[in-house]
């Protein structure tokens, strides 16, 4: 399965007419937060596939979903085979919506253990924030949650994938760090990986 993985930034080439992505190259997109809901709505219907997203600490209208897409925050969604879970937000800094305290957070993921427990593995786990000490910074909005270091070693998901921070990168590889089997990314902008 090919997907796109796009948050926090538009990227108005995905969806012109001149976009680096041939229709029907992917089979799936993710969206990792604080983007706008018309952005994935245009997304979605460009590429006609099924788009499966989060919410950022920045996202505060997305009371009605975008047409097309499925917010998985909190739910274990399959597609084509592969298991998806989502957690929305970031770090607690100044308690607008989507900001959580570590425990907050912790408690979230363990509302899913007898899910994560029946099916044994998950494939790609979709956050807006990222592991503590992979990829985070050091001030209060964009430290990473350590629950989400314990879900790696616990879990082992093959993919997780992240925004919130915002970077740019000379190179694909750049975005990638690898933590015992699981590949994690930093989707800035936009990213397309093979699962």
């Amino acid at each position: 399965m090919k997907i796109l993985s796009v948050s926090d930034r538009v990227e108005p080439a995905l969806i012109g007419d001149n976009s680096p992505l041939v229709i029907g190259s992917v089979d799936l997109i993710l969206g990792c937060g604080d983007l706008p809901p018309e952005y994935l709505r245009r997304l979605q219907a460009k590429y006609n596939v099924p788009l499966f997203y989060i919410l950022g600490n920045h996202d505060i209208r997305h009371q009605l979903v975008p047409q097309g897409c499925t917010n998985i925050t909190g739910s274990i969604i399959e597609q084509s085979g592969i298991h998806f879970l989502g957690f929305s937000g970031s770090r607690w800094y100044n308690g607008n919506m989507h900001q959580y305290r570590e425990r907050e957070m912790r408690a979230q993921i363990r509302k899913l253990w007898f899910q994560l427990w029946r099916l044994k593995r998950l494939d790609v786990l979709l956050t807006h924030a990222p592991p503590r000490h992979i990829h985070d910074a050091e001030d209060r909005c964009h430290k990473g949650f350590n629950c989400y270091r314990n879900f790696i070693d616990r879990y082992k998901s093959k993919v997780l994938i992240h925004g919130h921070i915002h970077k740019f990168f000379e190179k694909p590889a750049d975005r990638i760090s690898l933590v015992d089997q699981t590949k994690v990314i930093n989707s800035y902008g936009y990213y397309v990986f093979q699962i």
